[in-house]
């Protein structure tokens, strides 16, 4: 779908993910195209792009830059790919450079980390190996490659016709990036801003220590922008971000209130709690490891918050953590 001149919306595969797909933006600039997160390295994610590369006349030979709002598998895993094929440069946040290594070259001390993680709030050891190791799958789904340079906040990037700042959004991953055009009044949002999506925000051994309160921020930055049409990494575009803004933020109020009700009724660890909050995508006992994983960090990432705001308090109780009113 071509959002204006020199500026297109792909769709682009994952497969074998509720998500579904990844919405990639090609921009048109000197001598090639830029592309912004084109997707994971899956067969299927490759050839879809190929194809919708060469309805509009073009290869991955065109593609110049590729630039990723964040390193999680279904925005960076096909950057190599194209790298590989074409020779383009890549660029990230300043930020998210940290965690290529860990997460996608060498997990092992990471695994080990997260396994002393999970343990201390109150994952039971039947279940710990299945969530330790619950990311690992989508590592093959991942070419990956350091960027060639970094963005910080506030600064500008000159494509072609187009100028845009670099917000920068943390929460859903330490280094998330939006991009605002000011001309036409177009913001990209990636996963920061969904249309029906609450990201998911965790805290975890590589997060920063109040991660929800990183992204509740992050939302206070996109107001005022006077968008006129928002473009997201998945779903689809959409033109009020003022009131998607305020939808969140209720949400994230109304989770916050779950977690207080269920350490009255006598949840104490995250993972207690967690089997207490309405989960949009179904009851956490059906999860499979890696939603489970998500909903615990989830939860930690709203309990930290509330500690943080002196609405609950924390303690350490045999190899346990603790959380509630006291």
């Amino acid at each position: 779908m071509e959002i204006i001149p020199g500026l297109h919306q792909l769709k682009v595969p994952i497969p074998n993910n509720p998500i579904g797909y990844v919405l990639p933006y090609l921009i048109e600039v000197p001598g090639g195209f830029t592309i912004i997160d084109p997707g994971w390295n899956a067969d299927e994610s490759v050839m879809s792009l190929k194809r919708q590369l060469g309805e509009l006349g073009l290869s991955f030979r065109d593609i110049k830059r590729v630039i990723v709002t964040h390193i999680h598998p279904d925005h960076y895993g096909m950057a190599g790919r194209i790298r590989q094929e074409c020779g383009a440069e890549v660029v990230t946040h300043e930020k998210e450079v940290e965690f290529i290594a860990s997460r996608y070259t060498n997990p092992g001390p990471l695994l080990n980390t997260m396994g002393d993680w999970l343990t201390k709030h109150g994952i039971p050891r039947d279940e710990m190996r299945d969530l330790q190791y619950s990311s690992m799958p989508a590592r093959r789904f991942v070419e990956a490659t350091e960027p060639d340079w970094t963005l910080t906040d506030g600064e500008r990037l000159k494509m072609g016709k187009l100028e845009f700042r670099v917000i920068w959004t943390p929460g859903h991953s330490p280094g998330h990036i939006c991009f605002y055009e000011e001309n036409e009044r177009l913001v990209l949002t990636g996963d920061h801003v969904l249309p029906t999506i609450s990201p998911n925000v965790s805290l975890h051994p590589q997060s920063e220590d109040n991660p929800l309160g990183d992204y509740l921020r992050s939302l206070k930055k996109l107001r005022g922008l006077n968008a006129r049409m928002v473009l997201p990494a998945h779903e689809y575009s959409f033109d009020d971000l003022e009131a998607r803004l305020d939808e969140l933020e209720h949400h994230h109020e109304t989770r916050l209130q779950e977690m207080i009700d269920a350490t009255r009724r006598g949840a104490d660890t995250a993972y207690e709690i967690a089997r207490y909050v309405t989960w949009a995508t179904g009851k956490f006992e059906d999860f499979n490891p890696w939603m489970r994983r998500s909903a615990v960090g989830e939860t930690l990432a709203h309990l930290r918050y509330l500690v943080g705001e002196d609405r609950l308090a924390t303690w350490e109780e045999g190899e346990f953590v603790k959380f509630g009113i006291r």
